[in-house]
C-alpha cells in the first residue's frame, strides 16, 4: 500500500458506502481503484460480495415474504 499523496473529502455517507465495499486488507485507495476499474470493464462477477451475509439474508426474506404474498393474492383473487 502506498503512502497518501493527497487527500479529498467525502461526506460521511460516501465514507460508508465505501466502508461497505471495502475488502479485508484494502484502503479506500485500493476500493476507489477497484470501483473505478470496474466502470470500465463489465464482469459476470460485477456486484457479487457487495453485500453482507445479513443484507443478503434481509433481502432473501423480504424477497420470499412477497413472493408468499403474491401467490396468496393470485390465489384469493382465483376463489372469486
Amino acid at each position: 500500500m502506498a503512502t497518501a499523496d493527497e487527500q479529498i473529502r467525502v461526506s460521511e455517507r460516501i465514507k460508508e458506502r465505501l466502508e461497505h465495499r471495502r475488502r479485508e486488507g484494502e484502503s479506500y485507495n485500493d476500493v476507489l481503484e477497484r470501483l473505478i476499474a470496474d466502470t470500465t470493464e463489465s464482469d459476470f462477477d460485477d456486484g457479487f460480495g457487495v453485500l453482507s451475509e445479513e443484507q443478503g439474508e434481509w433481502i432473501r426474506t423480504k424477497r420470499a415474504k412477497a413472493r408468499d404474498e403474491r401467490a396468496d393474492r393470485a390465489e384469493r383473487l382465483g376463489d372469486r
